[in-house]
């Protein structure tokens, strides 16, 4: 069951949810109420995402997709989604009305990609929307708070599109033949690992200029942690650029932290 959730993306959002929401200054409780809002809604978009895709796996021979595989059945995971569906929705409106809309419609975003959106040229946007939401609904989510500049909206929504393109690298060839054609498979195999190293890049650009109050030494630090990352992606291959992408983002997370 935690492998048809994707526990790899799930664990990563919910762990940077986590760092982000401690660096804003939440108190205690209220940073554990928003990473368990959002650790709900990534099982949820994940159990979606192998319900929705279990003909196309086992099409494609998928024995990594455990109900493809036969390893879970779909009622289970069926049901484990719609129970996922009823917490998210309960602990995001309990981080306060506005603040659990905000989380509610990045949850749909992932949602959305899931049911159709992934297969056509905007398969970005619901990544852009649920990245660049989310240090949105962590703020809102702080009582007597106001939104979190726009630079750092936009360095997450930046962040978002490169992860989604690194993404889909590995299963561009299984998508197509299943008909699945996103805005990496439109593009090509080298067209969006170029891509989404310059996004991503983009992204801790945007980050370094928006932060003033960071030591010399650590930018420096971060950007040469960030370069190395992106060399990775750039020449890797299967797992392996999706992984550099959430190190580029967990980097630019830790300078909000350090930047407080």
């Amino acid at each position: 069951m935690l492998r048809s959730a994707h526990p790899g993306p799930t664990l990563a959002v919910t762990s940077l949810t986590a760092a982000y929401a401690a660096s804003a200054g939440l108190a205690p409780g209220r940073v554990v109420l928003v990473t368990t809002a959002v650790l709900a809604g990534q099982l949820s978009i994940g159990w979606c995402n192998d319900l929705v895709d279990a003909d196309r796996d086992r099409t494609t021979g998928r024995s990594d997709k455990p109900i493809a595989s036969g390893e879970v059945e779909a009622r289970d995971v069926r049901i484990a989604c719609g129970v996922a569906v009823v917490v998210t929705v309960v602990l995001s409106l309990a981080c306060g009305l506005v603040a659990g809309l905000v989380h509610l419609v990045c949850v749909a975003a992932g949602w959305a990609y899931d049911l159709g959106v992934k297969a056509t040229v905007w398969s970005w946007v619901p990544y852009a929307v649920a990245f660049g939401g989310l240090p949105l609904f962590i703020t809102l989510s702080d009582p007597g708070a106001g939104p979190p500049p726009l630079w750092v909206l936009a360095a997450a929504a930046l962040l978002g599109v490169g992860a989604h393109l690194v993404n889909v690298l590995p299963d561009l060839a299984d998508d197509e033949a299943t008909g699945v054609r996103g805005l990496g498979h439109r593009l090509g195999a080298r067209v969006t690992q170029v891509a989404a190293v310059v996004v991503l890049g983009a992204a801790t650009a945007v980050m370094t200029l928006g932060i003033t109050d960071v030591p010399g030494w650590l930018l420096v630090a971060a950007l040469l942690v960030v370069t190395g990352l992106a060399c990775l992606a750039l020449v890797s291959r299967g797992r392996v650029p999706f992984r550099a992408a959430i190190g580029i983002a967990a980097v630019d997370v830790l300078l909000l932290v350090v930047s407080g």
